[in-house]
């Protein structure tokens, strides 16, 4: 990910970052066999300490090398996102560490968002691509206010419920070490192209932890960017059926979202406010539906 890593740091940056001038925080990356380069001068302008992990080529799936950055990592609290070119809004990560201090076992989850007008693997389809991404993005604004990320994205499918239903997975999750080591990290036996299912895996399981808390953090999320991703900018989608009978090999059973109870936490900035709206009809439509 050549083009969207470098931005993914910078949204990840102090720079970006709201409320972390105080807050000493690391950042790794994996480079898991990529075989296009990506340029590190670049990264580092964001992170000069930056630890790059480069792994050998020989597996499609991430998983092995998210398991080693977590246990290479030097914090307490410790967030993974499965995905390199993932922007971030700019208060996840002070948020999330105000939310870790509510329990010693919390669980703290965070939307997924596409840029674009619609979900990528439709959008696509009507010529989506990384030029008109870097228009959308430049005309945006975005490095000015990071929180207007919002206002060119919407829901993605594993969050399509809102922020107050239970998501399929969260692409950008923390917990503190000791939880991490409790679940082993994410399964390495999901060896999918992009780690298949295994993230959606990985909240089932957090989310079945005994005594835990888990946290949604309002106002904040991650959001997707264009970069021919294996499944979410797939034109063949029969890689859902691979995954899906990956998942069913390893587990025995489909897929099924989790249920879990979630406490919110954060704030609204004015350009989350439509994605609130759409979350309380989505939560209320379900709530009638059930009578």
């Amino acid at each position: 990910m050549p083009r969207e890593l470098p931005r993914t740091l910078r949204s990840l940056s102090p720079q970006m970052q709201r409320g972390v001038d105080k807050i000493p925080y690391e950042v790794i990356i994996v480079d898991n066999g990529s075989t296009l380069p990506f340029c590190e001068e670049e990264c580092r302008r964001w992170f000069p300490d930056l630890r790059v992990i480069v792994l050998p080529a020989g597996s499609y799936s991430p998983v092995r090398g998210i398991n080693v950055a977590i246990e290479q990592s030097a914090g307490e609290i410790i967030g993974v996102m499965i995905d390199g070119g993932r922007l971030v809004s700019p208060g996840i990560l002070s948020m999330a560490l105000h939310a870790s201090r509510l329990s010693d076992r919390v669980i703290i989850l965070t939307l997924g968002f596409h840029l674009g007008p619609k979900l990528q693997f439709e959008s696509i389809f009507e010529g989506y691509n990384q030029e008109f991404e870097d228009r959308l993005l430049t005309e945006s604004r975005w490095i000015e206010d990071g929180y207007r990320l919002f206002d060119i994205s919407v829901l993605a499918a594993s969050s399509s419920g809102g922020w107050f239903r239970p998501m399929n997975e969260s692409n950008a999750i923390f917990m503190r070490r000791e939880m991490w080591n409790e679940l082993g990290g994410l399964d390495e036996r999901f060896k999918a192209r992009g780690g298949g299912l295994v993230n959606l895996d990985l909240l089932c399981r957090a989310s079945g932890l005994p005594n835990s808390l888990i946290v949604t953090l309002l106002g904040e999320a991650t959001f997707h960017q264009f970069h021919g991703g294996v499944s979410t900018n797939a034109f063949d989608k029969s890689i859902d059926e691979e995954f899906r009978a990956e998942y069913e090999a390893i587990l025995g059973h489909r897929f099924r979202t989790p249920e879990y109870h979630s406490t919110y936490f954060g704030c609204l900035p004015p350009s989350t406010l439509h994605v609130l709206q759409k979350s309380v009809a989505l939560a209320t439509s379900e709530r009638s539906g059930r009578g």
